[in-house]
């Protein structure tokens, strides 16, 4: 798969279906993640692969009240705004995603297999989202969906990692949880506020030189044709450099 394909269409597949992830795919999946980078190549990361039925429905009443807590507190104010006027498009996303994510937390159990990512010496998740990132990309190459949530470390994580088994005194901290299985809707590019609203050069508010309000691959795509707006000389000729192919560049 191209690169380019598996970056832009590698979305959240939180509707899977129940089948297992053949192994062979497992293996390639977390050997993939292991070679992204890591800070000063610590590779203090764990990854915990849960299949079990029996740990699964253990840890899916947790999913479920991890999930029910952040509706009531962090999102509270933003589902009530949507709820009252459904049909704006930004509160139609908004219902939308929060539908497909209970969707997974009372699907739990079905889902066929879950990643749980743990970090050591790294409260931020620095030197291991990589390599989530990199399993799930290995995932889509495969055909395999993916979701990556941190709710059941945030409200539940002390009761997890003592299903889990999880030394106590190691200083693990469990960083993520990534459903996978083979999704039920169809790979595409996710909607996205545009690069110019979100990213700037060289100061907070400066200017970044181009605008792209439609996505960019498929390259030969009627969306990409004409989307890529510079703003200035400097910047096309930015562009046009890092547009030459590597085999076209001074050695």
């Amino acid at each position: 798969m191209d690169v380019h394909e598996a970056l832009y269409t590698t979305r959240a597949m939180r509707r899977v279906r129940p089948d297992p992830v053949p192994l062979a795919i497992q293996a390639r999946i977390l050997d993939a993640a292991i070679r992204a980078p890591s800070g000063g190549n610590s590779q203090n990361w764990r990854f915990l692969l849960v299949d079990d039925p029996a740990v699964k429905e253990r840890l899916g009443p947790l999913y479920r009240d991890s999930l029910s807590q952040l509706w009531a507190t962090v999102y509270h104010d933003r589902l009530e705004r949507a709820r009252q006027a459904p049909g704006e498009p930004e509160h139609a996303s908004m219902l939308r995603v929060t539908a497909s994510a209970q969707h997974l937390a009372d699907h739990f159990e079905q889902v066929p297999l879950f990643m749980i990512g743990f970090s050591r010496g790294d409260r931020t998740g620095g030197s291991i989202f990589p390599a989530v990132w990199s399993a799930q990309l290995a995932a889509r190459a495969e055909g395999v969906g993916s979701a990556l949530t941190s709710v059941l470390g945030i409200y539940h994580g002390a009761e997890a990692m003592s299903i889990l088994g999880v030394p106590e005194d190691k200083g693990w901290n469990m960083a993520c949880c990534v459903s996978f299985g083979y999704p039920v809707g169809r790979w595409g590019v996710a909607a996205r506020r545009p690069v110019h609203e979100v990213a700037s050069r060289n100061s907070w508010d400066g200017d970044l030189g181009l605008e792209i309000p439609e996505p960019l691959w498929p390259a030969g795509g009627q969306q990409a044709s004409g989307s890529l707006r510079l703003r200035s000389a400097g910047q096309a000729r930015l562009a046009s450099d890092q547009a030459r192919p590597a085999s076209g560049r001074p050695g």
